[in-house]
């Protein structure tokens, strides 16, 4: 183990050499606390990795394991006995892959209750002990690392610092509450701002505050009475503006954008990642092949919000599903990288825990099952500016695991199934 130690850079037998960077992208925002994991050992049948594109998993894998968590590397070395003394977990026959990321949800918003109405009058005890439950839940499905694309009065920033000193939940990065118009998709978080000053102020006060990225609805929402998903809320000019201040101080700038032409000025002032990506007109959902091909010269992260026909859902929505999938296939194909995510809180069919169910889903709309498992670990790693230490099993990153029955190579459904959940090297499942 000493020899190990020398140098994070140094190849380890059977793993590709993903060497780190020095120190996190933002670390100097982060409360890290250098803990230390005593070595154990994870026991199956017999090693064998499959890789495609930017995903490994190990099946019936045996290794042995020395973490070290926070700024320090994850060594993992795999071996047909550990040394004499390490502790053994034996998983059987599973999968060890990556913990997945959800690069998309709402951890304030409770799934099952009237959004709208709780963000104006929960206190911010009642939402943050929310956001503890939604995190915890979360975790336990293997989701080790979740951004949170908009809550009330920055409470996201109080629960990632709870979560850079504890493993009881998942990392988190946190947007803080979304920009938008007064009276505009998701008014209620607190973010409304409707001239260039004072979106400028507002891209300033959360950069101040060290929010992981801005979030900006471009477009009005689905899901907030009164507002018109298939209309832009900024103009051009707004948008630039509010990119530019954004980028000056190191924010990368994510924009919440159904319609076409909310999502062509993104792509044109130069965001960081549209969410959503639907193309909703007033006639309804088109693709603009110019813009698809637009965002990926850019090399713009998509995140593709899984939706489902489910019963009771609005029809105007339903009719949108159909179209929405050819297209995110669509910007796949045409070379976008295209994060699945779950945009979870939103609706009663959207719990904390539902990534892997979606990225199942995912896989049967957009791409095959190694492109879906890519797109919730080391793609949507890259998406939140953590694909130097996050989602990939290697030397270097961190020690965030998911172990689940079969494999997910073949039958990815099995992701429902999860075995064990590590989180910077403590076992949490």
């Amino acid at each position: 183990m000493p020899a190990l130690a020398e140098s994070p850079r140094s190849p380890v037998p059977g793993l590709s050499d993903h060497s780190p960077a020095s120190q996190p992208i933002g670390a100097e925002r982060w409360a890290w606390r250098r803990l230390r994991r005593r070595p154990f050992s994870i026991h199956g049948w017999r090693s064998v990795r499959h890789a495609c594109s930017t995903v490994t998993c190990y099946t019936k894998a045996r290794c042995w394991c020395w973490w070290l968590v926070g700024r320090s590397p994850m060594w993992m070395l795999p071996a047909p006995h550990p040394p004499d003394g390490v502790p053994v977990i034996d998983l059987g026959d599973c999968t060890l892959m990556p913990g997945l990321v959800d690069a998309h949800t709402h951890l304030a918003f409770d799934p099952h209750g009237p959004t709208e109405h709780q963000m104006v009058h929960d206190d911010d005890a009642t939402v943050l002990g929310r956001m503890r439950e939604h995190a915890a839940r979360a975790l336990r499905a293997g989701v080790t690392t979740v951004r949170d694309m908009g809550d009330r009065g920055y409470l996201g920033l109080r629960l990632r610092a709870e979560y850079a000193e504890d493993t009881s939940g998942p990392q988190v990065l946190a947007a803080a509450p979304p920009i938008t118009r007064s009276g505009g998709h998701c008014w209620y978080l607190g973010g409304e701002a409707d001239d260039t000053d004072q979106l400028v102020t507002a891209v300033q006060a959360r950069a101040d505050h060290g929010t992981d990225l801005l979030k900006i609805m471009a477009t009005g929402g689905m899901s907030t009475s009164g507002s018109n998903a298939a209309a832009a809320q900024y103009t051009l000019d707004e948008l630039r503006a509010v990119t530019r201040t954004a980028h000056d101080r190191d924010l990368p700038v994510s924009a919440h954008a159904h319609a076409t032409r909310g999502i062509t000025d993104a792509v044109a002032v130069g965001v960081d990642s549209i969410e959503h990506c639907t193309f909703m007109t007033a006639d309804g959902v088109k693709l603009d092949p110019a813009t698809v091909d637009a965002i990926a010269a850019a090399g713009i992260f998509v995140g593709c919000t899984v939706v489902r026909p489910r019963d009771g859902m609005p029809e105007e929505v339903l009719r949108t599903i159909a179209p929405y999938w050819e297209n995110q296939a669509y910007l796949r194909r045409r070379g976008v990288r295209v994060v699945c995510c779950t945009d979870a809180g939103i609706s009663p069919h959207k719990p904390h825990d539902i990534l892997p169910s979606d990225v199942a889903y995912f896989a049967s709309q957009v791409g095959t099952n190694a492109e879906a498992l890519a797109s919730v670990t080391s793609l949507a790693a890259q998406a939140c500016r953590l694909g130097h230490r996050k989602g990939r099993v290697a030397v270097g990153y961190d020690a965030d695991l998911l172990a689940v029955t079969g494999n997910p190579l073949i039958d990815i459904n099995v992701m429902t199934q999860a075995r064990a959940v590590f989180r910077a090297g403590k076992r949490v499942r």
